[in-house]
């Protein structure tokens, strides 16, 4: 049994009580239990080696060392089973590293560490990406089967990606669809739209307006396919870029970040095929310039 539990007969210090109850190990090996907070009196965790106990209180000693969780910058884990991971990304983390950026902390780099944590020889494999400069839900593989079950089944297993977008000026259109091919430039590595068919990638962006005024406009986006800097380069194309997306056109930096956030993913589980779906609120910042001034006195 990896815990043992025993109720307290008569007053005694912690540490000799441990002694007698485990007999089997030495002085040090209980003293190392102790230190490391493996022990608990009703329920409480307690290190201190002459802690009083007292008549009808319960001992738990858990044999197994605790793993403490490695804490985690700039991300949140939403689920984790055996198969999948999925995250939160904060605005600024890279999801993993680019060659130029090998000693970056990024989300791929901070999840080897946290599975590692709890298994020397576990890994993590990249499924999709989130640029650096968006928010929001993620996922990455913990094989290489799920990994390829869900890259192979991507437009099947993938039922929900919703973003949002606070993009410059008010859309006139409250909803529509933007359909082009992308290609990337080979000097500036900027993804642009050919009006011609089968010139690259075929990109579909649906979107409807959320909020407007006369400078802003906050977009519910839904993609239909995954491309490289897709809704970016789509936003562009009809006039109105990201808010904060210098590279695709924008010229304000009114909420100091990429106006941008996949608030939404649902897919089927490639195990037990069961349908999870997670979302997470708007980042407040997003609705900043929708506030109305307070009236001047």
């Amino acid at each position: 049994m990896s815990t043992r539990q025993y109720t307290v007969k008569e007053s005694a210090e912690l540490l000799p009580f441990l002694i007698e109850k485990l007999s089997s190990l030495g002085r040090n090996s209980v003293k190392a239990i102790l230190a490391r907070g493996q022990v608990a009196v009703n329920g409480k965790a307690v290190t201190a080696y002459n802690y009083p106990l007292q008549p009808e209180q319960t001992v738990t000693i858990n044999k197994d060392k605790i793993v403490e969780d490695i804490p985690l910058a700039g991300m949140s884990i939403l689920h984790e089973d055996e198969d999948v991971i999925v995250i939160q990304k904060d605005a600024g983390l890279l999801s993993i590293a680019t060659n130029t950026k090998e000693n970056e902390i990024t989300a791929y780099r901070q999840l080897t560490a946290h599975v590692r944590n709890h298994d020397p020889k576990a890994r993590i494999f990249v499924v999709h990406r989130l640029d650096r400069d968006t928010s929001g839900v993620m996922m990455f593989a913990k094989n290489e089967e799920t990994q390829q079950h869900l890259q192979n089944t991507w437009q099947e297993s993938v039922k929900e990606r919703t973003y949002v977008a606070l993009v410059e000026g008010m859309v006139k259109k409250p909803e529509g669809t933007i359909s082009s091919w992308l290609k990337e430039h080979t000097k500036s590595l900027k993804m642009f739209s050919t009006p011609y068919p089968n010139d690259g990638q075929h990109a579909v962006t649906h979107y409807k307006t959320l909020q407007a005024n006369r400078s802003f406009s906050l977009l519910e986006v839904n993609l239909e396919t995954g491309r490289k800097n897709q809704i970016r380069v789509h936003m562009q194309d009809i006039g109105h870029p990201v808010v904060g997306d210098k590279k695709y056109g924008s010229k304000t930096k009114e909420i100091g970040r990429l106006g941008l956030h996949a608030r939404v993913l649902a897919f089927l589980h490639p195990t037990t095929g069961q349908l999870l779906r997670f979302e997470t609120h708007i980042p407040k910042v997003f609705l900043n310039p929708f506030k109305e001034l307070p009236a001047k006195k």
